[in-house]
């Protein structure tokens, strides 16, 4: 169901979705991208259907120059435009004159947005100067790049912040814009402070200032945890352009998440925001992938809670909701995780009901469906293996295996083992590393086999021994690589002696799956886990035991 489009907003034409992740989703502590990084984002970006993506600051940025350069000839944006960002000239200058509008004009890009002082005491304290001559600043900046032949917008810097201080001078600065030529003037809570009600109160009251044809814009910082909310309450006081960044990403707590924002309003405010192939599709049902494709470049791993995209945002636990769920999953979903890209989990715990466990057979590819047997014996089995240590939330992959113990009777013999050792040792000083030795001693087609691998560490070892001493029957092994290990002490009162929980993944380079293992220390965790995920793997690659 979607709520009544934003007064002012009768229909999505003109309205505008600009991506700054390339910009200022870029200086997120711990991110930092480099020109190829960029180019491989802008795609993902233009495939989503956003309006405009900020690419950089050309001429204040050495790698943001080469990116309009080389943009210029390696990029085909189907949907968005390229938008440098940059500043209004300096005071005392002629913005002829001034490099750095200079370098916006060089950069080739069709879209200019100019960053303007909207707040009297950042222009008299920041930049010191007078207040008319900021507004002369913004005005002939602004006029130039016109001239030149470029759409530009303002991001009205500090606007909220500066509108509370002083409303009138504000205003000025926001028409200042306007009146010289200006497509957008967004406005900007460069603080984070803001809250709905205030954006919503602040909105309306510019909008009755700068009449109804004016385009307005957000750009909302998350630093008060409200950012998606503001923008969507600029939305309904009139803002016609929004700003963000793909996961959020940006300096302090982030920028409002672009992702959530065209969600709500494509599937909460009917506006179709996004571009449109031929078909009438748009690049809401990639949402997920994009997200998560991004994440990989920016090597910020995806935030599981994520609305709409992360890999919790539609599961669910508790047993209550899994019976309402296998009647109508619409139940307890705000929106079909299809739309979005997305899937819907079953997480399997000491809640777990027999419809959990249902569910979640069926989302492994298993029926379970009248089989009262197995759904009671599961449920026992889930229920004791987590009071031991056990966790299935995040280890489908075993999970799986006792399903389908349960049905067949045994778990699929790949090998048998019969024994298995890791060794760490250090020769030579202090601060000389350590080295780690593992053997393995098993039984895989017709044959004793007996290899020793070694590692960084001895789970490495470990992992390389086994799969050595396989890799000869079964050759499928190449592929499968250990790419995460998480090590959980549970009892941490026993101390040295407390149970320990091994969560491992594992992938072939197409698709990734987990695996847990339970045990007094982590090296017999780790071997369960690591087997655990030997054998899925094999499994799930149709290999036949020998």
């Amino acid at each position: 169901m979607t709520s009544p489009v934003p007064t002012g907003l009768a229909s999505a034409t003109g309205f505008q979705v600009y991506d700054t992740t390339l910009r200022d989703g870029a200086q997120q502590e711990g991110i930092n991208l480099s020109v190829a990084d960029k180019l491989a984002i802008a795609p993902l970006l233009d495939e989503l259907g956003v309006g405009f993506i900020e690419g950089g600051w050309p001429g204040a940025v050495p790698k943001d120059t080469e990116f309009f350069k080389r943009a210029a000839k390696e990029l085909d944006l189907r949907n968005a435009e390229l938008a440098a960002f940059g500043s209004t000239r300096k005071a005392g200058t002629r913005a002829a004159d001034d490099t750095q509008v200079r370098a916006l004009l060089d950069s080739e890009a069709p879209v200019v947005t100019i960053v303007a002082k909207h707040d009297i005491r950042h222009v008299e304290r920041a930049l010191r100067t007078s207040g008319a001559e900021n507004l002369a600043m913004i005005a002939e900046t602004v006029a130039l790049l016109v001239r030149e032949g470029r759409r530009v917008m303002v991001d009205a810097e500090h606007f909220f912040d500066g509108f509370r201080f002083d409303s009138a001078y504000s205003v000025q600065a926001v028409l200042a814009g306007l009146e010289a030529g200006a497509e957008v003037v967004c406005l900007c809570d460069t603080n984070g402070g803001m809250v709905p009600p205030w954006v919503t109160a602040v909105v309306a009251e510019v909008r009755a200032a700068v009449g109804p044809d004016a385009v307005l814009g957000m750009h909302a910082h998350n630093d008060s945890g409200c950012a998606v909310a503001n923008t969507l309450a600029a939305v309904e006081a009139g803002c016609a352009h929004v700003q963000g960044t793909v996961n959020g990403y940006g300096e302090r707590t982030g920028n409002a998440d672009l992702l959530a924002v065209v969600a709500n309003l494509e599937l909460k405010y009917g506006l179709p925001v996004l571009a449109r192939d031929e078909q009438g599709g748009s690049g809401l049902a990639d949402l997920t992938r994009i997200a998560h494709a991004i994440s990989e470049i920016t090597n910020i791993s995806p935030f599981a809670r994520s609305p709409y995209v992360g890999a919790s945002a539609f599961a669910h636990k508790a047993g209550l909701h899994a019976s309402a769920i296998k009647v109508d999953p619409d139940l307890y979903q705000h929106a079909d995780p299809s739309a979005v890209g997305n899937d819907m989990r079953m997480l399997v715990s000491d809640m777990a009901g027999r419809a959990s466990i249902e569910l979640k057979g069926r989302e492994l590819g298993i029926d379970l469906t009248g089989r009262a047997d197995v759904l009671a014996r599961v449920t026992e089995r889930v229920k004791d293996a987590e009071a031991r240590g056990y966790t299935y939330e995040a280890a489908d992959a075993s999970f799986e295996l006792l399903l389908v113990e349960e049905l067949e009777g045994s778990r699929p013999q790949y090998f048998r083992v019969e024994s298995w050792r890791a060794i760490v040792e250090r020769v030579g000083p202090r601060g000389t590393p350590a080295t780690a030795e593992a053997t393995v001693k098993l039984h895989a087609g017709d044959e004793r086999i007996v290899t020793t691998g070694e590692g960084n560490g001895p789970v490495n070892a470990m992992d390389h021994a086994l799969r050595q001493a396989l890799v000869g029957v079964y050759p499928t092994l190449e592929t499968f690589e250990l790419i995460d290990f998480k090590v959980r002490i549970l009892d941490a009162m026993h101390g040295t002696d407390a149970v320990t929980r091994v969560l491992i993944e594992m992938t072939d380079g197409k698709q990734s799956w987990s695996t847990v293992g339970v045990g007094p220390n982590v090296l017999e965790a780790s071997w369960e886990a690591l087997t655990d995920a030997v054998i899925w793997g094999l499994r799930h690659h149709g290999v036949m035991p020998r």
